[in-house]
């Protein structure tokens, strides 16, 4: 508790003040070693509103290393860093891709980024020590890395301990497609497991078997999608190894039964894989078809291609290159 009778909620805001507001009692547990974050906006609450205050001895928070990046993030990023800027405002998801898409960006030279982001990661703690984050073109939080929670490690949560660089916020404020997209240049990265020739991305599930949640995927492909000069970029790999050793297409034809629609087809905007980037903003279906199956694997694009025939998606042509 600070001096004035308030406790930070450390580096985790996603509806915290929503549930201290709603519940019948409120429990803090005080920990000297959580980082203060600080923000502005329900980040922290009163001793007035706190029923029982539990103290510890000091609990080391839960680190999490970035993820190595694979050969194929590292080709999937050369794609991607080409549509970052001077002046853009970024919003990365989690794993190796976006940490070496932070490194490159560092490597770039690439200034006057800004931050809206569900997550804060280690990578945004590279690109800031490199000079490329000041949020000075940003038109919400202008000159803030805004976010609604950080997870990494001990280095990022050190970063943001009573930095006023680092502005947290619930996450339905960070969220708030309306509220993102008024950022011009708005470019919003993230993962998928599939998406099929009609466009349709599911990032949560593979067939029936739930893999992951929506997350804020959603409402940051649509705040991309309306973002003055913006845009949204679904990453993945074009192909996954099963447990035989057999490669299968993760551009596939039609979504399996029981797969979750995480963006319906006309939120998709930018879909890229290591093959490159397609835009499919207000395609046609035969369009992004076409356009999918040019940065799928080779060695499925015939197979692909039949498919789309077969399911009465006319092509220009019966031969992708």
């Amino acid at each position: 508790m600070n001096k004035f009778g308030y406790f930070s909620f450390g580096p985790q805001n996603n509806a915290i003040y929503t549930i201290v507001q709603y519940a019948k009692k409120v429990i803090v547990e005080v920990n000297p070693l959580m980082p203060i974050a600080l923000g502005g906006r329900r980040d922290m609450c009163h001793i007035s509103e706190v029923d029982y205050i539990v103290e510890n001895s000091g609990v080391p928070l839960i680190e999490v290393p970035p993820l190595q990046a694979s050969e194929t993030d590292k080709a999937i990023a050369q794609h991607i860093i080409k549509e970052i800027h001077d002046g853009s405002c970024i919003q990365l998801g989690i794993g190796g891709l976006p940490n070496i898409i932070g490194e490159m960006i560092a490597a770039a030279g690439i200034r006057h980024l800004g931050v809206h982001s569900e997550m804060l990661a280690d990578s945004y703690v590279d690109m800031y020590e490199a000079g490329c984050i000041d949020g000075s073109r940003k038109v919400v939080d202008p000159g803030k890395m805004s976010y609604t929670f950080a997870l990494g490690t001990q280095r990022l949560y050190d970063f943001i301990d009573r930095n006023p660089v680092c502005a947290i916020s619930p996450a339905g404020y960070i969220n708030n497609p309306v509220v993102a997209a008024q950022n011009p240049g708005l470019v919003s990265i993230n993962n998928c497991l599939e998406i099929d020739l009609f466009s349709q991305v599911s990032s949560e599930s593979s067939g029936g078997r739930h893999i992951s949640g929506t997350g804020g995927q959603w409402d940051f492909a649509k705040a991309g999608y309306m973002s003055k000069g913006g845009k949204s970029i679904i990453a993945l790999a074009s192909t996954h190894r099963k447990k035989d050793g057999t490669l299968e297409s993760r551009i596939v034809p039609t979504l399996r039964p029981g797969t979750i629609v995480t963006l319906p087809r006309w939120t998709v905007h930018c879909v890229c894989t290591e093959y490159g980037l397609v835009d499919v903003k207000g395609a046609s279906t035969w369009e992004r078809a076409e356009r999918l199956i040019s940065i799928a694997h080779p060695d499925f694009r015939d197979d692909l291609i039949k498919e789309a025939d077969r399911m009465h998606i006319w092509l220009r042509s019966n031969k992708i290159s």
